[in-house]
Parts: C-alpha cells; sequence; structure tokens
C-alpha cells in the first residue's frame, strides 16, 4: 500500500487545527501553516452554539471542551435596558479562543503535525492537496469587530446581547471566570482612541453608555485586545480548484454564536473527501467539488437566515420592532435558532 499523500492547510484556527489532527489520527501527512502563535486571543464571541454530538465525536473535542461553562439563558438590552431574559433552546458552550487554539495546536503537535507559526504562504498558489481555512474574508471597509476579557462583572444572565445604534455587542462567561466581552460595530469617524479607549469611545457613540459605565467599574484585561475590520458576510463561489473551510468558505453573523460551530462542522465535512484524496481513490479538482457542495448544502439556510435578520440588530427601527415581539413573547426563538444553527 502506497503512502498516504499529504495535505497542508493554510491557517491554525479551529477549522484548520480539528481538520489537521483529524487527518493526522487517520495517518495522512499534514503541515499547517499559522501566520501568528499561540496561545493569542481573536475577534470572536467565544459563545458556541448548535455544535452536535456527531461533529464533537468525530473530531475528538469533548477533552478540549470539558472545563467550558454552560450558558441556558440570554437577556436581551436595548441601549442597555434590559427586556427579557429567555431560555436557549439548548445549552451553549463558553470558552476562549485563548485557550481553545492553544489546545488543538499542542493536540495537532502530539499527534505527529508540523505546525509552521509565524509563516504566511506567499502567493495565491493553489497546489493539489493544499487546504486554505485562514480565516474572514475581507471585505469594504464596513464593520469593525472588537473584543476584551473582563473581569468583576457581573452579568444578567448567562449570555447579554446589547443593541445600540449601529452596533450589537454580546458578553457571556469564558473559562476562569472571566467574562468576554465582543461587538460589532459600523466603522465610524467619531470614535477614536487605543484598546479599551477605542471600545469605550464606540459604546459611548451607538448608545450604549450604561454598558460603557458598568465596564468602567470593572477590570478590563487590556492584554486580551483584539480588532479587526473589514469584516465580510456575504458567501461568494467557490473557486474551482480551491478548496477552502472555515470563515475562508463563509462568515455567519456573529449575533448567532455559531461561528465556532460552523468552523468544526465544515472540518468534519471534509474530512472523508480529503481521506479519499490522500489515498489516492480521488483526483484534487473532484475533492473541491465535493467538499464545497456539502458545504452548500449544509450552511445554505443557515447563512441566508443569518444575513436576513443582520440589519435587524442595528436600525432603531428595526431593534425597536425586535424588542416590541420580544416583550409581547411573540420572538419566535425555537424557530429562529433551529434556522440559524
Amino acid at each position: 500500500m502506497s503512502a498516504p499523500l499529504p495535505i497542508e492547510i493554510v491557517g491554525g484556527g479551529l477549522a484548520g487545527l480539528a481538520l489537521g489532527a483529524a487527518l493526522r489520527r487517520a495517518g495522512v501527512p499534514v503541515t499547517i501553516f499559522e501566520a501568528g502563535d499561540y496561545p493569542r486571543h481573536r475577534v470572536c464571541g467565544e459563545f458556541l452554539t448548535g455544535l452536535d454530538e456527531k461533529t464533537i465525536a468525530r473530531l475528538g473535542l469533548a477533552p478540549f471542551l470539558a472545563d467550558a461553562p454552560r450558558h441556558h439563558r440570554v437577556a436581551w438590552c436595548l441601549h442597555g435596558a434590559p427586556a427579557r431574559v429567555q431560555m436557549l433552546p439548548a445549552p451553549a458552550l463558553g470558552l476562549s479562543r485563548h485557550a481553545l487554539d492553544a489546545r488543538l495546536a499542542e493536540e495537532f503537535v502530539r499527534l505527529g503535525g508540523e505546525l509552521r507559526t509565524r509563516t504566511r504562504v506567499a502567493g495565491d498558489e493553489e497546489p493539489p492537496g493544499r487546504v486554505f481555512a485562514h480565516g474572514r474574508r475581507r471585505g469594504p471597509p464596513e464593520w469593525l469587530g472588537l473584543k476584551f476579557h473582563v473581569r468583576g462583572l457581573a452579568l444578567a444572565a448567562d449570555l447579554e446581547v446589547h443593541l445600540g445604534r449601529g452596533a450589537y455587542v454580546g458578553l457571556s462567561p469564558v473559562e476562569d471566570r472571566a467574562v468576554n466581552l465582543c461587538g460589532l460595530f459600523h466603522i465610524r469617524d467619531d470614535a477614536h482612541g487605543e484598546r479599551s479607549h477605542l471600545l469605550l469611545a464606540h459604546l459611548h457613540a451607538t448608545g450604549l453608555e450604561m454598558l460603557a459605565a458598568r465596564l468602567q467599574r470593572a477590570q478590563i484585561d487590556e492584554a486580551s485586545f483584539t480588532a479587526v475590520a473589514g469584516l465580510h458576510f456575504d458567501q461568494g463561489p467557490a473557486q474551482a480548484g480551491r478548496l477552502a473551510i472555515g470563515d475562508a468558505f463563509a462568515m455567519i453573523p456573529p449575533f448567532t454564536g455559531n461561528g465556532m460551530a460552523m468552523a468544526f462542522q465544515s472540518a468534519e465535512l471534509a474530512l472523508d473527501p480529503l481521506l479519499a484524496y490522500a489515498r489516492g481513490d480521488t483526483g484534487w479538482p473532484a475533492t473541491c467539488r465535493t467538499v464545497h457542495g456539502q458545504l452548500r448544502r449544509r450552511f445554505r439556510l443557515r447563512l441566508a437566515s443569518a444575513n436576513a435578520l443582520h440589519a435587524f440588530f442595528f436600525a432603531p427601527r428595526h431593534q425597536r420592532w425586535l424588542f416590541a415581539l420580544n416583550r409581547a413573547r411573540l420572538l419566535p426563538l425555537h424557530p429562529l435558532y433551529r434556522a440559524l444553527h
């Protein structure tokens, strides 16, 4: 029997690391190229919903999620004022990317994978066997994501979602009694500063002064600050001969809390076709078509539903309708949850 064909993965985030480890367990040679290093913070809600047991088992994720706090309730807040606390249809997990990425990277190396950190792949070469899992696709400079960890901050529920003018912010506990704060803002000319001052300026500019005041009484971990601009939530057509998974395939709006689950699920969907390619059973173009077809079928409704609802989290008029439905107990949370997960 001939040796398996090697796989290269560009990007060492959740999708790339989980896929690389699963391939290594099957004996496939894998190299991951990661521009950064571990541990590191990333702009992420760190609120994991919709991850199914099949994906957890297939990718061997259970040991790495064992200490994640379980979340059951969400509090919706408009300009800082809570409207209603609701039970989530299914428990969610809170775990920082600082911890989770490092754990997965350690496991990948333990399994014999080659991890090249602080390494960028030059150019746009797409040789057979190269998988792109390098994170968010860039778009026009419309959105800004800001993230911090905070301590000493009491929450109204396991998750708080704050809606402001052209902004929404999520807060949820992660490991070690920290609270992750992650916000998405329209890029503004009237909010400036560095690190926590930049976040506070955006909160004041978007009508979230009450949340800003709470944060100023808490302990913001300045070292956990991360920011990213030019986020792109549309799914474009797949390029022939290019295999993309995770956010490199499509990024879902972060209010769903489903981005981390989609990263893992896309890795699971890519696993069997890549094993077939590594054995020499299928060619690379057919492998790319198979993976992208499965990704489109799995995520089409989820992405379309999330993109349609995204506008309701930014425009004040839409926000008022959203909160009126919520107070009247007419917001169909369970059907929405199923559509978005």
